[in-house]
């Protein structure tokens, strides 16, 4: 059954799609035929805009295994305030509290299956807040309702939503195919083939232009890569592998010059004719954009002040008395009301004013009247065309409330291997960067030539070099594995709201993909300092020495990772930091032996204490022997800085690191779990 028409809004809209069925509507640009691939049968449709106007096909569009769900989106009396924070009083009255600033009042609209929606508005009047509710992704309570077809919103849903955000978060040393790929093989299910998936990847690439690019890497601020366009259209194509039915743009076209944006708005259109909702915010099209859009919202300050078809906007706001000229862009005259200006009009035009417009133009005064003159004419017939389209939607929201789809596409090894493969191939460029090799291997090359072949019985020079180990090894991951969360926040926010993977498989899979980058470097310089250093060149003490490093790589990483995810700051995480880490190197037992009491607690949390004992007790022996002067020897065990240490008891610094290991980790995970969207 056809929903109802719309009295002020498009003529006729595009109805939810069955699988046989040839709908003829009357929408926007251009006269097409499309073949609709989700099903056997053939579904055609007739656009119309003018009388004369010409017959193209459609952008045929790529379609998963897995059959298109339309939605019908239904949003009605959508309210959202935020706390403002309050301002600070005098001594002597206390603060007075701030009113909640009001985001969202009252937006109610409806959007079928078919139809490309554009939310326009002033900056800052609700547009992204908006898109953002209508993607279930917004904190905080929302008032009013917001429905898909009839249901709220539910994990079902939210896998067949895509939201692509204003900002393109992507993997930038990944070129477009592995980027795409990879997201197929963790959003697709796994009742697909791996080869299916690389080949739905491939279709997608063909069919939103990217063939030229395909091999070409996505690039960054620093990194030269595709061009905007190109990068906005593999944003578009990872929400679309997995066929959405309904999909959401925040400013698709922000930053891209006119003939790249018409093309984007296009392939949003021949994705809305495939049946699916789309809804973008737009801040300013241009007239070719405004007539491919089928209805528009328009906001201000919040409060809608149309909500319909986009090519009924003249007309509508004609008949309330804000008339424009012919050769005005539409979008400019929306613009203008939102933000409270009203058109000029000629004095012999004065008896045709409508008797919504104000007789002043002052623009609250304006603002005022277009938000009653919509609650007049168009509020209550959204909401009688909500009302009778209830009767549809149920019969089909409760079949599909019936249907028993899995929480995961895939299983959790299925998502640790890829997520292992994409972290290996991401961050290869910035472990082993020419910088990073530089760094170490000067300072390995300095430190062997500053101790070139010192002996046992320069014991003092010895110790120093092995606390050096414990040091530059502590210090050095640390402030590398800082910046990992607060580095993939973004990305790590917009995959965990797609539900595309587990916040046990990404974090697994990050800390095993750091286990060869994070451990060759520090083995390639002891390789070079300890032999040049004159250590005892057993191999097993060698072996003994390079594990300890390598296991205090790892304490300090899990350290710097713990302060990066519950800091989610890189710079007060490096503040923090650089405090631990200094605490740490007084407390290590090499400057100081006789702490006071009061402070003796410190060098039992202090990571370099301990791989500085195992140095110690890997390094020497009770066989060992210095000279002590005078032509004396004494054991190297009583030499009174390494009998401070007790190199002895190495059990009980190995289980202390192990438990540290442990629970730097335990913490970083938690502290990404309490920030990770559910």
């Amino acid at each position: 059954m056809m929903p109802p028409e719309q009295e002020i809004g498009t003529p006729s809209r595009i109805p939810v799609l069955n699988r046989s069925e040839n709908v003829t509507v009357h929408a926007e640009p251009t006269r097409c035929e499309f073949v609709d691939h989700t099903s056997n049968a053939n579904a055609t449709f007739e656009v119309h805009t003018t009388e004369r106007g010409p017959t193209v096909p459609c952008r045929r569009h790529p379609v998963p295994r897995k059959t298109l769900q339309p939605v019908t989106l239904k949003f009605e009396d959508v309210g959202y305030s935020i706390k403002v924070p309050t301002a600070d009083g005098s001594c002597l009255s206390p603060p007075e509290p701030k009113p909640d600033r009001v985001v969202l009042n009252g937006v109610t609209g409806l959007v079928y299956p078919g139809e490309l929606m554009a939310m326009l508005g002033p900056s800052g009047s609700g547009k992204t807040t908006l898109l953002t509710a209508l993607a279930g992704r917004l904190p905080g309570k929302i008032s009013g309702s917001i429905t898909y077809n009839g249901q709220p919103f539910t994990g079902s849903i939210k896998r067949k939503t895509g939201f692509v955000s204003q900002d393109d978060v992507l993997y930038p040393h990944l070129t477009v195919v592995e980027t795409l790929t990879y997201a197929g093989m963790l959003r697709l299910p796994n009742t697909l083939t791996k080869q299916e998936k690389i080949n739905q990847a491939e279709a997608v690439i063909q069919e939103l232009g990217l063939t030229r690019c395909r091999n070409n890497i996505i690039g960054g601020p620093l990194l030269r890569g595709v061009s905007g366009g190109e990068r906005k259209r593999v944003s578009i194509g990872h929400e679309m592998l997995v066929n959405p039915s309904l999909l959401l743009l925040d400013e698709p076209t922000s930053g891209l010059d006119s003939t790249t944006a018409q093309k984007i708005i296009a392939t949003l259109q021949g994705l809305a004719r495939g049946g699916r909702t789309v809804i973008a915010t737009i801040h300013q099209p241009s007239s070719r954009l405004y007539r491919m859009f089928d209805k528009v919202v328009v906001l201000s300050e919040g409060c809608p002040i149309y909500c319909g078809s986009a090519s009924w906007v003249t007309e509508y706001f004609r008949s309330i008395g804000f008339a424009t000229g012919e050769n005005v862009n539409p979008a400019d005259f929306l613009l203008d009301l939102a933000n409270g200006i009203a058109p000029d009009i000629k004095q012999e035009d004065h008896q045709h004013e409508g008797p919504g417009r104000p007789e002043s133009n002052d623009q609250n005064s304006v603002k005022q009247s277009l938000v009653s003159s919509y609650k007049k004419n168009i509020y209550h017939r959204l909401k009688s065309e909500i009302l009778q389209n209830c009767i549809e939607t149920n019969a089909a929201s409760k079949s599909s409330c019936r249907s028993n789809e899995k929480q995961w596409s895939t299983t959790w090894w299925e998502q640790f291997m890829v997520l292992l493969k994409r972290g290996l191939k991401e961050r290869k460029h910035e472990s082993f960067s020419g910088l990073r090799i530089f760094q170490v291997m000067s300072v390995a090359v300095l430190a062997g030539l500053l101790w070139w072949h010192s002996s046992i019985s320069h014991i003092q020079d010895q110790i120093g070099l092995l606390f050096f180990f414990s040091i530059f090894w502590g210090f050095f991951p640390l402030f590398n594995a800082i910046f990992t969360f607060p580095q993939e926040r973004s990305m790590l926010v917009k995959e965990r709201s797609s539900g595309m993977y587990r916040l046990s498989s990404y974090f697994f899979a990050r800390m095993a993909g750091d286990l060869p980058m994070e451990l060759v470097l520090p083995t390639t310089f002891v390789v070079v300092t300890y032999w040049m250093g004159g250590l005892r060149p057993s191999p097993i003490n060698f072996i003994n020495t390079l594990l300890v490093i390598l296991f205090n790589v790892l304490v300090s990483q899990g350290l710097g990772l713990a302060l990066g995810a519950v800091l989610m700051d890189v710079k007060q995480a490096t503040t923090l930091a650089s405090v631990i880490m200094l605490t740490f190197l007084l407390a290590g037992g090499y400057y100081i032996e006789h702490i006071p009491p009061f402070m003796t607690w410190l060098k039992y949390i202090s990571l370099s204490y301990y791989c500085y004992k195992l140095l110690l007790g890997v390094q020497y022996t009770e066989h060992d022997y210095y000279d002590c002067g005078e032509g004396a020897v004494c054991r190297v065990l009583d030499y009174p800085a390494v009998k401070h240490m007790g190199p002895e008891h190495k059990g009980y610094a190995v289980l202390t690191l192990t438990l540290m290991l442990v629970g730097y980790r335990l913490v970083a995970y938690m502290a990404l779990r309490k920030r990770s969207p559910h």
